[in-house]
């Protein structure tokens, strides 16, 4: 693509942070965002990136949702950032504005390549992985956790319809974070939903940052043990072992060994001290988190087969009750979660 335009389509704590990212490296980007103070703080100040050691701020064309009816010249390039729960009606939103030989990306958590590309088509359809960690609780302010030399993605097509056109968006995505091609998204989508479903929920139903849920008795091994079920899950579907984040082949010895592994580089290079995973942030604003999508997708996966995963299961379980309002998060679940 020469000089494509871009939107992002959901500019919370990560699209915010990658948005900011490609505008300062010059590129035309049209921010799309659901929650109305944060558009309309990005409208009077520009976005915040917070980062440890610096911040900047960066003037942004941004509209509410209900705006994007009103808009009329085609998108090249879309990424889609919003909720995995949101991703189906999001690309119907933005179908009739991605041009006809453009591209539309997921950079989300769960396994939603697959509804993108029932709406969107294969051919307009790139699977990716993102490793980047940021938390926002106020409209217009990122705190990005990572900063651009350690963030990570992958991009990878779903079907030959799109072989061949990853450097497209890599080349974009570059101005984020390290980009890497896959040749089997689908199993790299897989690996990020193994470290995720061992640190995403199990450590928010404790309401602690990511970094401090392992040192308690017996919750890093808990989280392990997760991972696993999740990784045994990618077999039983059919997808294999492949590394992400970076890693290599050879750092792959068992299935069991790599989820370890994949937690603990999450934990070593892209945990802060103050790191809150998305799902415990979504519980602080009062919103619905992705448990379904990350730890309901090993257990159905899993009872598909006529597997079960019971680790998983304990976090669905506790998760639900914590959302319909019958449990708090707090640090005292240690006990129902090793129960």
């Amino acid at each position: 693509m020469n000089n494509p335009r871009i939107a992002v389509l959901g500019t919370g704590a990560n699209g915010g942070g990658i948005g900011a990212d490609l505008i300062r490296a010059g590129h035309d980007v049209t921010f799309i965002e659901q929650w109305p103070a944060h558009v309309e703080a990005m409208r009077r100040d520009g976005i915040r990136v917070e980062l440890e050691r610096e911040s900047h701020v960066t003037p942004v064309r941004v509209h509410h949702l209900c705006e994007v009816a009103e808009m009329r010249q085609p998108f090249d390039l879309v990424f889609i950032l919003v909720k995995a729960y949101d991703t189906r009606w999001a690309s119907e939103l933005i179908k009739p504005l991605l041009a006809a030989d453009g591209l539309a990306v997921g950079l989300q958590n769960g396994m939603s390549q697959d509804d993108m590309s029932s709406i969107l088509g294969e051919h307009r359809t790139l699977g990716a992985v993102i490793e980047v960690s940021s938390n926002m609780f106020t409209p217009g302010v990122v705190e990005r956790q990572s900063p651009r030399e350690k963030s990570w993605f992958a991009i990878g097509s779903l079907s030959d319809s799109t072989r061949g056109r990853e450097d497209e968006v890599a080349e974009v995505l570059r101005a984020a974070g390290t980009v890497e091609i896959s040749d089997d998204i689908r199993s790299s989508k897989w690996m990020k939903l193994v470290a995720n479903a061992a640190e995403l929920v199990p450590s928010a139903i404790l309401n602690l940052p990511l970094g401090e849920a392992p040192l308690l008795p017996g919750m890093r091994q808990f989280m392990v043990e997760t991972g696993k079920e999740a990784i045994r899950a990618c077999v039983v579907s059919g997808s294999v072992v492949k590394p992400i984040f970076g890693l290599t082949e050879a750092d792959i010895v068992s299935a069991d060994q790599f989820a370890e592994r994949l937690l603990d580089v999450v934990l070593e290079e892209y945990t802060l001290p103050t790191t809150k995973t998305t799902v415990l942030q979504d519980w602080l604003k009062g919103r619905r988190s992705e448990v379904a999508e990350i730890n309901g997708f090993v257990v159905d996966t899993q009872r598909a087969s006529g597997g079960r995963a019971p680790y998983n299961e304990r976090v669905v379980g506790l998760a639900q009750e914590i959302e319909a309002g019958l449990l708090e998060a707090h640090p005292r679940n240690l006990d129902a979660l090793l129960a």
